[in-house]
């Protein structure tokens, strides 16, 4: 992985000091402030500048809330199924790219393989390294299983979602689930009743199947559009249900492979800025590049920045980093930049429960922020008051 300039190690952390950021476009949720000044102290953004505090100008750029992703599979040659060391690899590389909050995403793989991920992963969620475990499968439709193996696959028994949540110790995010199949419905309102994310993904759910499981308490909608049936005009499918309703945020993978920008803006003017969710689905070569990599048991290939299944052809997950959805939403999709942020910082930060302490730049808040330049290339990273990338300002 090529390690952007200023960037800092996995195991160097800088000295926090006070600190004013000068001169900046800054993104609040009430709007864009041009000549913006953000104080921080220790790690937390504060209202005033401290007393003795060092001012930098950062004059010709923006910043943004540090970028919040929900659905990441891995990242910088390692996968957030592997050992300790592959998750903070991950983790790391992503920070380099403005990722201050990942979710873990897991791929299907057999029962007590994916306990015993929970259990490892809960440690650096307990460590505060990720913000929690999302489970992708097994409990997926085989009509629509993308890349996960379908010898894997299973029904969503309450009893084996509550293993996984069980094994998780309070870490559990998000499930996603086929929600038509046995089990599923009974699974959201598990899933509910504790307080995890039921999502509906990997589906072949029709538009009525989908209304029963957001009645059931589906909140959130796997990477839309892919993984599931098309729109159409006499059967809509489960794109419709999940656009419509206002309890539901609909996650995007905006790389320009999964979601062509007619679909990408489809979504935005239905579902609106406040509920759109960017993700990356990243796999092992987000940051790192072309290659053979594995998605669980699957082998992959990538082929200029696109990631498939060796067998089928599937596509499996993206190579996409959160700063390069920043950018291409602006600058190719031509969306605001306020809505863009929401997408990647406060909707999700909501979605988590967390957004107490993540997700917009206001006082009290932790100090994770983004510096981009006039084309909104990555020129710093900042996470509670730490500079990851330092700022590159020449």
């Amino acid at each position: 992985m090529a390690t952007p300039p200023g960037a800092r190690g996995t195991a160097q952390k800088a000295t926090t000091h006070p600190q004013v950021l000068t001169g900046a476009r800054v993104v609040l949720p009430t709007g864009t402030i041009p000549n913006g000044r953000v104080a921080i102290d220790g790690t937390r953004i504060t209202a005033d500048a401290t007393p003795g505090g060092h001012e930098l100008d950062v004059s010709g750029h923006w910043l943004v809330p540090g970028f919040i992703d929900l659905h990441n599979h891995g990242g910088g040659g390692a996968s957030f199924s592997g050992t300790a060391e592959d998750v903070q690899k991950a983790i790391h590389t992503h920070r380099l790219h403005g990722t201050t909050t990942v979710v873990a995403s897991t791929v299907t793989d057999d029962m007590d393989v994916l306990v015993r991920q929970a259990g490892l992963l809960s440690e650096l969620a307990e460590q505060g390294d990720l913000a929690g475990i999302h489970f992708e499968g097994p409990f997926i439709s085989p009509c629509r299983k993308g890349a996960h193996s379908e010898a894997l696959l299973r029904d969503p028994d309450p009893a084996e979602v509550r293993k996984l949540i069980d094994a998780a110790r309070g870490r559990a995010k998000m499930v996603t689930l086929a929600t038509e199949l046995p089990g599923g419905l009974d699974s959201v309102r598990l899933l509910a009743e504790h307080g995890v994310i039921a999502a509906v993904g990997h589906t072949d759910a029709t538009y009525e199947q989908t209304v029963q499981a957001i009645e059931a308490g589906a909140t959130v909608a796997t990477h839309l559009f892919n993984a599931m049936p098309s729109l159409g005009h006499r059967a809509p499918g489960p794109i419709a249900a999940l656009l419509e309703d206002e309890r539901v945020t609909v996650e995007l993978i905006n790389d320009g492979t999964h979601v062509h920008p007619a679909a990408l803006e489809l979504a935005f003017r239905h579902a609106g800025a406040g509920r759109v969710a960017f993700i990356t689905d990243a796999m092992d070569a987000a940051g790192f590049g072309d290659g053979r990599y594995l998605l669980g048991p699957l082998e992959v290939e990538v082929s200029e920045g696109v990631a498939r299944l060796v067998e089928g052809g599937s596509i499996a997950g993206s190579t996409l980093t959160q700063d390069r959805a920043f950018q291409r939403a602006v600058t190719i999709d031509r969306l605001p930049v306020e809505d863009v942020v929401a997408a990647l910082s406060a909707n999700p930060a909501r979605l988590l429960g967390m957004d107490d302490r993540i997700g917009s730049l206001e006082p009290g808040k932790d100090a994770d922020l983004v510096l981009l330049d006039e084309n909104f290339e990555l020129k710093g990273v900042m996470r509670k008051g730490d500079w990851v990338v330092d700022p590159q300002l020449a």
